[in-house]
This record gives C-alpha cells, sequence and structure tokens, in this order.
C-alpha cells in the first residue's frame, strides 16, 4: 500500500510541473547508471541522458538534505541541469517520497516543467 501511494504521488509531482525556468533542462527517470561524478537516466520518453554531477550540486531525497551516495540505481528522479558545451550538469537532484504534509502544488511551486532533452551518450 505504501508502495502504491508512492508511486501515485511520484506521478502527481511529475504531472503538476508548471514552468520551466530559464535555461534549465529538466531529466526526469529512472536512474540506470551511477558512475563517478555522471548519472545516466532513462527518461519517461525511454531516450538515455546523462548528467554531471559538480561541487555545488544539490541533492534532495524525500525532501531532505541528500548526497550522490545516496541515490541508487532504479531511483526515480527529477534533475534540474544546465547545458553548456553540450552537456548537461545538474544543480538540483531529487529523488525520494515526496515529504509529508507537503502538498503536490506547494512541491511543484519549487519544481520546473520538463523539456526536451538530447541524448547524451
Amino acid at each position: 500500500m505504501k508502495r502504491l501511494i508512492a508511486t501515485i504521488t511520484l506521478v502527481i509531482v511529475f504531472s503538476t510541473l508548471a514552468l520551466a525556468h530559464g535555461k534549465e533542462k529538466h531529466v526526469m527517470g529512472k536512474v540506470t547508471n551511477i558512475s563517478g561524478n555522471v548519472i545516466t537516466v532513462e527518461t519517461t520518453a525511454k531516450k538515455s541522458v546523462t548528467v554531471n554531477v559538480s561541487d555545488e550540486t544539490k541533492f534532495q531525497k524525500s525532501g531532505a538534505a541528500a548526497t550522490l551516495k545516496d541515490l541508487k540505481v532504479g531511483d526515480k528522479v527529477v534533475i534540474h541541469a544546465e547545458e553548456e558545451d553540450g552537456k548537461l550538469t545538474a544543480h538540483q537532484v531529487r529523488f525520494g517520497a515526496m515529504p509529508s504534509g507537503q502538498k503536490p502544488a506547494e512541491h511543484a511551486a519549487h519544481s520546473h516543467a520538463p523539456e526536451s532533452t538530447t541524448p547524451k551518450q
């Protein structure tokens, strides 16, 4: 039952993301690989996208501060990244269940709509 609620919550969060911000690229999907400072994500469109992580990248798991080490293959993520010279660098990586008591609309106010991303090989 908890898994069902978490899945429904993630679907609501992903579907309520409303506004894009600046030149950010947004990658949503499932982590398929973590190698060094690179995260590979299979997007909801079934494309493989690689995103670099820097020292400034902020991680958030279920609403709490986290690190790259907390992220696991198979986790569903929403990554906010900037593209420079054809490479994506994350400035925020969110994963895990939405914090209890937080409404999807409140979460969406801190998020952004997904933009199309090109697969990185």
